[in-house]
């Protein structure tokens, strides 16, 4: 019995004989179920940030460097799973992230009081190399080096945001729903990736986003409470 590229006639045969599923035939079938829900929960995971970005009007506290870096991540990633055939199941959420990413970098652009010339360069550049990359039209080395710059590219997209909060004390318009589901996202990708048994390069790409994710949840949690307690006495 094989759905969405997951057999459940292991585990189905092994329960119609009154047995609990062995190992090897239930920690594949936990890792594509997984996988597929950090796919589904992908589509809205930047949600929460696009609409408290919304309803604020706001981009205070948040790093433009910091959201443009992860549309360059995810795209090399992406591009790098499609063109290594890896199951959907274990770069699917890739997809969602990069839509939203851009819809967020469009809107933090747009509410941003110091875009010129060089962000639409930018912008246009990202658009002509883009559909090269995920096309993988380019030199297989080439390719190999980009993805494993792509570790490098998400380590300091997280690193202007870190700081930023650091210097700050606060996380500003930051969404603390969209942090916890990138956080547990990274941690769940870390099972799955070898699981599937995929390049050594993705699992400690997960690993950088489970240290990464993590570390900006704890600002969120660390800079909620002194601002809850200002808020307290202020009424």
């Amino acid at each position: 019995m094989d759905y969405l590229g997951i057999d459940f006639s292991c585990a189905i045969g092994s329960l119609r004989d009154g047995k609990f599923p062995e190992k090897d035939c239930l920690l594949p079938l936990i890792s594509k179920l997984l996988g597929y829900c950090i796919v589904a929960a992908s589509t809205t995971v930047k949600l929460p940030q696009i609409l408290k970005i919304l309803k604020h009007r706001s981009v205070r506290g948040l790093s433009v460097v910091a959201f443009e870096l992860e549309v360059v991540g995810y795209t090399i990633a992406l591009a790098y799973c499609l063109h290594k055939g890896l199951p959907f199941s274990a770069y699917g959420e890739l997809a969602f992230l990069l839509i939203q990413a851009i819809i967020l970098v469009a809107i933090i652009y747009y509410f941003s009081q110091d875009v010129g010339t060089k962000t639409w360069i930018k912008a246009l550049l990202y658009c002509a190399v883009a559909p090269t990359i995920l096309a993988g039209q380019i030199d297989p080395v080439l390719f190999e080096a980009l993805y494993a710059s792509q570790h490098a590219i998400f380590f300091f997209a997280r690193v202007p945001q870190i700081w930023e909060n650091f210097k700050n004390k606060s996380t500003g318009q930051l969404s603390f729903l969209t942090c916890f589901m990138n956080f547990g996202g990274s941690m769940v990708r870390v099972f799955t990736s070898i699981q599937e048994k995929a390049p050594m390069s993705v699992v400690l790409g997960s690993v950088l986003g489970v240290l990464t994710n993590g570390t900006i949840l704890s600002q969120i949690i660390i800079y909620l409470r002194p601002r809850a307690q200002k808020e307290k006495k202020d009424k």
